[in-house]
């Protein structure tokens, strides 16, 4: 019998860009800068940046693998470090710039952080809580909304995740460790 094949991943959405302006794009090469690091320590490429009064209080990329934390994605551990950077759990007026649309988990604890805008990159078809699949950061039954700014650099965004995805599965890449990924 043949080998199986991976099975294909569905194509990553790309939003129309946005309106978002320069500056938008200026903190979304920051989030995609930390996303090929985490890239090259194995972890999904995923990146963000907290700004707070026009200026970077947090940078983070996922970090589940190394951690060994199943909530360790990028925007929470940049909303952890912005949090202790500025002394408060309230990020009011901060705005959130990450390569890939936020799942529930971290569209949650945006509401919960009160940030003003999430920008994003590429939609995720499998479990985007922004736009996608879910409208999480909107939803008027929620005690806080979220402005979404969706597409900013999202062609880049989904390119590094395919890029990442494609090598993971090359057959000299299996292995039974964590995301064990070759150049």
């Amino acid at each position: 019998m043949p080998p199986a094949r991976p099975l294909p991943l569905p194509p990553l959405e790309v939003p129309a860009p946005s309106p978002a302006g320069a500056e938008a794009e200026v903190y979304m090469r920051q989030a995609l800068a930390a996303a090929e690091q985490a890239a090259k320590r194995g972890e999904v490429p995923v990146g963000a940046v907290v700004v707070a009064a026009g200026q970077v209080v947090a940078v983070a990329h996922n970090e589940r693998e190394t951690n060994n934390d199943p909530t360790a994605h990028a925007e929470v551990v940049a909303l952890r470090r912005a949090a202790a950077a500025l002394g408060s759990w309230r990020l009011t007026g901060a705005e959130l710039y990450v390569t890939m649309e936020p799942c529930p988990m971290c569209a949650g604890a945006l509401v919960n952080a009160r940030l003003l805008r999430v920008v994003y990159g590429c939609d995720d078809p499998k479990a985007g809580a922004a736009r996608t699949l879910y409208r999480l950061l909107d939803d008027t039954r929620l005690n806080h909304r979220v402005e979404v700014v969706p597409g900013v650099l999202g062609q880049e965004s989904a390119a590094l995740l395919r890029a990442f995805f494609s090598r993971l599965r090359r057959p000299e890449n299996k292995t039974s460790g964590p995301l064990s990924v070759e150049p």
